[in-house]
């Protein structure tokens, strides 16, 4: 295997990994930065950003994740194709092995690695993806004002999904598999008040149809029981609201996460418990989980590197 050291590693190419390296190339740091396994991040599967500060019109987001990317490599940074495929954060300069076969040695890190969404695993959930299939409310919830939606999932996210899209919507179908709504008593009370949305206990998704776009869900009522229904419904929007994996996996031997995997950090900044090691973004993120907040944090990150490597003269 071969060997290269370099002052700022940066892993991950979203808003938190294009910004670290923003800001890291400004400092002349010479920052390398890996794409991993989804060049530009969970942003590149949606269609239009409304949301982020600087474009009155919206912009696609694969077209948001090309003027990052452009904006970065103007002040030098390296970018390159490739996945953090193991982690050695015993001791500094920091080893990350990129597809199994080449380790960076970093003497500062930046984990950026994202978190992806929990899908129900049917091939509808691509077929339609970015054409009414959604694993964001806030990001997405605007292209469906005044028309039917479907949530699934029974915990805080998905009511908190639902909530939100009630009032945009003019009606939301809450699609839950279990009896009963796992989310807190002031959640469920909220969702079970709101007479624009309606729970469907028992229920679970069969697949999606539609000609240009999800037109509607195919439903399955008691399945596997004797008085097992199936039916349709009709629908302009699908959310997934069961979760989100964080991509931290090789760094939990050395850092401090949540029981979902989310990577803990001290206080309000981008630090882990290992110096010099910094996690931004959607992977230390279970709140909110936007590209303005991911692109906050990347800056937040490369700060504190910078600091670091003059700290420690490096």
């Amino acid at each position: 295997m071969s060997n290269e050291r370099v002052r700022c590693l940066i892993i991950g190419s979203g808003p938190a990994g294009y910004t670290a390296a923003i800001y890291t190339g400004r400092a002349n740091l010479s920052p390398v930065l890996y794409e991993g396994i989804q060049p530009g991040g969970q942003l590149t599967t949606t269609t239009e950003v409304e949301n982020f500060p600087g474009y009155p019109e919206g912009i696609g987001g694969t077209e948001l994740m090309d003027d990052l990317r452009k904006q970065a490599e103007r002040f030098g940074v390296e970018i390159r194709t490739g996945i953090a495929t193991a982690a050695d954060l015993s001791k500094s300069p920091y080893k990350i092995t990129i597809d199994n076969e080449k380790v960076i040695e970093a003497d500062t890190l930046i984990i950026s690695t994202g978190a992806t969404a929990k899908y129900l695993g049917l091939e509808d959930e691509k077929k339609y993806a970015g054409m009414g299939v959604s694993a964001c409310a806030t990001c997405d919830g605007f292209f469906y004002r005044k028309k039917i939606v479907a949530v699934v999932g029974g915990g805080d996210t998905a009511c908190e999904e639902a909530t939100y899209l009630a009032s945009l919507a003019s009606k939301v179908y809450l699609v839950v598999r279990k009896n009963y709504l796992r989310a807190s008593k002031i959640m469920q009370e909220r969702i079970l008040n709101n007479p624009k949305i309606e729970v469907l206990f028992e229920h679970n998704v069969a697949g999606l149809y539609g000609e240009n776009g999800v037109e509607g869900v195919h439903l399955v009522k008691k399945l596997g029981q004797p008085d097992e229904e199936r039916y349709d419904v009709p629908i302009d929007g699908f959310f997934l609201a069961i979760g989100h994996k964080p991509n931290s996996d090789i760094f939990k031997p050395y850092l401090d996460t949540d029981e979902t995997g989310y990577i803990l950090t001290e206080g309000a900044t981008p630090r882990t418990k290992v110096p010099g090691v910094f996690a931004a973004g959607d992977v230390a993120d279970p709140h909110y989980r936007q590209a303005i907040t991911a692109a906050a944090s990347g800056c937040k990150a490369a700060i504190e590197a910078e600091r670091y490597l003059t700290e420690h003269s490096l």
